[in-house]
């Protein structure tokens, strides 16, 4: 008799109410060079979102378990696995080198088991927690690689983080007063904003109310094309559209302006007069890898990075808190425990 778990399920893209918890999935067996994992944490992130509404050129196989990120227990190894037991603690790096993103291209960590390939594993340090582990690759990895591997924020440094409430901007916050910045953080209501604060930003703007780049000018001057007085040294902008000139004019001779994304548009005017005239520095950073991970967990377990949960969920409430993510009134991470 076939065994089977509970799992989220899409079986066709559109709006999050095509998600169904089912009770009925078979277990997945652990094939040659893979391992099966009983996830014991999930978290969303706004990928989840993109896949469940369908995206132009991807083709997503249905129906497919959702979630990128997952931390769990090994339950079964595949034939020629070696280095790993049953019993290990793992945190999965998404992304498949061969066919592409968990909860994307395979299914991915919404569910009691999945089935993993056993060169996306990374062993967990015993004092980190399944709901911390799970929360870090796409969210923090792509911030720790933003910020850390490309070596672009230096102690002192005066750092604008756009979107700064979300699981990017959050990781980007709290790395960033790690590595000894004075943090401007942004975010469109009090209530973000003072969860913003109680994790270390030094100033924060509701951009609804206030313009940013404005906003930075009056409180650190104007930059000036002749000196390196005036303005701020980073602005992290992984938002594009509208905000991609105001990123530019608040930026100081010689500044770094950061992307890892464009949530609201990938072809915003430009003004190309700001860039060479401020000498400024345009640094892409592009997904994230098992040391960003690795380093991560070793934050963790110093006690000096405590991920941003906003709500850890119980898989029969997932898709609400997928709802959630999509109306951006979350602070951080969604986690789930299947």
């Amino acid at each position: 008799m076939t065994k089977t778990m509970k799992a989220l399920v899409l079986n066709e893209h559109g709006g999050i109410d095509n998600l169904r918890v089912v009770d009925d999935k078979p277990i997945p067996t652990a094939g040659a060079g893979h391992v099966v994992i009983r996830v014991r944490a999930s978290s969303f992130n706004y990928h989840d979102v993109f896949t469940v509404q369908g995206m132009p050129g991807i083709k997503v196989p249905l129906p497919v378990v959702i979630g990128l990120d997952m931390a769990g227990e090994i339950t079964e190894l595949g034939e020629g696995v070696e280095g790993w037991r049953i019993g290990d603690r793992v945190l999965v790096n998404p992304l498949n080198k061969k066919v592409g993103l968990m909860g994307e291209m395979l299914d991915g960590g919404m569910a009691e088991y999945c089935q993993v390939s056993v060169g996306q594993l990374i062993a967990m340090p015993a004092d980190v927690s399944f709901v911390d582990a799970a929360s870090l690759p796409v969210a923090y990895g792509t911030a720790h690689r933003m910020l850390v591997t490309h070596e672009t924020i230096k102690p002192g440094d005066r750092v604008l983080i756009l979107g700064a409430s979300g699981g990017v901007g959050t990781g980007c916050v709290m790395l960033a007063k790690h590595l000894g910045a004075e943090v401007i953080a942004c975010a469109g209501s009090e209530d973000k904003m003072s969860r913003l604060r109680d994790i270390g930003a030094d100033h924060v703007i509701n951009y609804r109310e206030t313009d940013f780049s404005k906003w930075a000018i009056q409180t650190f001057g104007k930059p000036q094309r002749r000196t390196y007085e005036g303005g701020v040294d980073v602005v992290i902008n992984f938002t594009g559209g509208d905000t991609w000139v105001p990123s530019l004019k608040c930026l100081k001779r010689g500044g770094r302006l950061l992307v890892c994304g464009a949530t609201a548009g990938f072809d915003p005017k430009e003004d190309l007069r700001y860039i060479w005239s401020f000498e400024l520095k345009i640094i892409g950073s592009n997904s994230f890898y098992d040391d960003n991970l690795s380093a991560l967990m070793d934050l963790i377990q110093k006690g000096d990075l405590k991920p941003a949960v906003d709500k850890v969920l119980p898989l029969e409430e997932a898709a609400a808190g997928l709802k959630m993510i999509q109306d951006r009134s979350v602070m951080g991470k969604i986690v789930v425990t299947p």
